[in-house]
């Protein structure tokens, strides 16, 4: 078997160096699966761990969280199911999906929606996940709720604007200029060009006034003090990023708009955490309210080419970038 291996931190993507190994395919032991892996997206997340960004990290390693494939040996009800997962331990403190055989705890293991490709069910996790458990945390959307969601067109904001319209919310993206949503969507996305209009005027507008139930802030401080302004009376906004760390924040406004803060990190979920999620969501993508993100053939790479596919990531590519072993 072949397999991406990181031997070292490097200091910036020019002197990142990956190497594919061979590997032995390894039999599954006590409560394991072997999984062949068929697709696996490459993550903002996989790429800054492979550059040693993240400090629990184990070295050397392979890295990768999401995955789909077959699997080829485990539990006699599993072998030949065709599977999809994702976890935050993946690529981090253990090998991860960058792999041909991936070897991962059979509890975690589960069946993909047969609506979803086995190239765009490699490509679902970690945005998707992200996507859900913030808006778990928050309290999930409901009919008629209104939710802003900045970075809207960034691929946990379109993830968030499926769940979202999908609940009934009235929703509103935040992009940096002016352009169209370009995911799927199951109602109507209000686009907010934060270069020419001020976002909580234009959701207070929309909405007589009452502002935004959930803020999806995918982006942290450039937005954040205007999010804080379009929030309702007992809002909850949701962060997972941010460029600036140290913000200013009016404690008076927060505690008398009676607000929420929601922070996420999913690389505190592991595999089982992720399937249980994933197990939310498969109904969605079964009855085509939830579609995958669509996968262009010049966004997957072998892995003798994964490096390029890195590159592209760390670059803002738009759309999902997959190895396909």
């Amino acid at each position: 078997m072949n397999a991406i291996r990181v031997l070292e931190k490097a200091a910036n993507i020019d002197a990142l160096t990956l190497s594919v190994v061979t590997a032995y395919r390894t039999s599954a032991g006590p409560g394991q699966c072997v999984i062949e892996v068929l697709s696996a997206g490459v993550n903002p997340s996989d790429v800054k761990a492979a550059l040693g960004a993240m400090p629990h990290a184990v070295w050397p390693r392979t890295p990768g969280r999401d995955y789909a494939g077959v699997v080829v040996d485990g539990p006699e009800h599993l072998i030949g199911k065709e599977v999809w997962g994702s976890g935050g331990e993946l690529g981090i403190r253990r090998n991860g999906t960058h792999t041909q055989y991936l070897v991962v705890d059979a509890v975690s293991v589960r069946e993909k929606p047969a609506s979803v490709s086995m190239l765009e069910a490699g490509a679902v996790g970690v945005p998707f996940i992200t996507a859900y458990e913030g808006l778990r945390r928050a309290g999930l959307p409901k009919q008629g709720d209104i939710v802003l969601v900045c970075g809207g067109n960034g691929k946990v904001g379109q993830a968030t604007i499926q769940l979202a319209t999908r609940a009934g919310a009235q929703v509103f993206a935040v992009e940096r200029t002016r352009e169209a949503y370009r995911g799927h969507a199951t109602g109507p996305v209000e686009m907010i060009d934060a270069s020419t209009q001020d976002i909580a005027e234009f959701v207070r507008e929309k909405t007589a006034g009452h502002g935004a139930d959930i803020v999806y802030n995918t982006v942290g401080s450039p937005y954040f003090e205007q999010a804080n302004r379009a929030m309702a009376i007992g809002a909850r906004q949701i962060f997972i990023s941010t460029i600036e760390k140290p913000v200013p924040f009016d404690i008076f406004a927060f505690y008398r708009g009676q607000h929420t803060y929601v922070g996420i990190d999913t690389l505190a979920l592991d595999s089982l955490a992720g399937a249980k999620i994933l197990d939310e969501l498969a109904p969605g993508f079964n009855d085509g309210t939830l579609k995958p993100f669509p996968v262009g053939e010049d966004s997957i790479f072998d892995l003798q080419n994964a490096i390029q596919g890195y590159k592209a990531v760390l670059a803002g590519a738009r759309e999902r970038v997959v190895l396909r072993p």
